[in-house]
């Protein structure tokens, strides 16, 4: 079997992440004008890795995250198993105090191991667990040994967690900027190290 190495980074930033506001799986906001930067310096930074595969989600941050891969001619599949977390009815809405406040009782909730609640209206991370096993299952099994997967923040949290083998309620260890880099090499035992972590060397030109 071809041990895969896996690229795997947060889409760019969108006007939604620059204000504040909650985007999740129901908002489907294009990257502006400082990810299409970001977007770009990643691809200058990794234009030469001979990718396999990519994939993306089914939100078009992603895709436009990575677009200048995919005009190279590199396969990729959108999947949205691998789409961010559902919000529900916080979707769209600029983080108030009061927002924040039950926002971080949510996070305390996941960090004690109840990880069936969830915002009104929206998924918990067990239900993003299932549908994000689904989607590193065809990754693994799919073609190819170097790989490129564009993301978002708290989906990729629960990807690392469960590619890692470490339990959901420590996922918030797995941090994330925009267009930040989590590099994972695949073991002979078929589990995964991490070589890089929440890396943004290619964007300090931008800073």
């Amino acid at each position: 079997m071809n041990r895969k190495k896996i690229y795997l980074v947060r889409h760019g930033q969108t006007d939604f992440n620059l204000k504040g506001v909650v985007q999740g799986s129901g908002i489907d906001a294009p990257i502006n004008e400082n990810g299409r930067k970001q977007a770009a310096a990643f691809f200058e930074a990794y234009k030469s890795i001979p990718f396999d595969q990519a994939y993306y989600t089914g939100l078009q941050r992603t895709k436009q995250s990575i677009q200048s891969f995919l005009d190279l001619g590199i396969p990729a599949v959108s999947t949205t198993d691998l789409n961010e977390i559902s919000w529900g009815d916080y979707e769209g809405l600029p983080m108030s105090p009061e927002e924040s406040k039950y926002y971080q009782h949510m996070l305390e909730q996941w960090k004690q191991g109840n990880l069936d609640y969830c915002i009104a209206g929206g998924e918990s991370p067990n239900i993003v667990a299932k549908r994000m096993q689904r989607g590193i299952d065809e990754i693994i099994a799919g073609p190819g040994e170097t790989i490129l997967v564009c993301m978002h923040g708290r989906a990729m949290r629960i990807f690392l967690s469960l590619i890692m083998k470490q339990d959901l309620c420590h996922m918030d260890m797995f941090e994330h900027k925009n267009l930040c880099l989590y590099l994972l090499n695949e073991k002979e035992d078929g589990t995964f190290e991490l070589e890089r972590r929440n890396d943004t060397e290619h964007l300090k030109a931008l800073q």
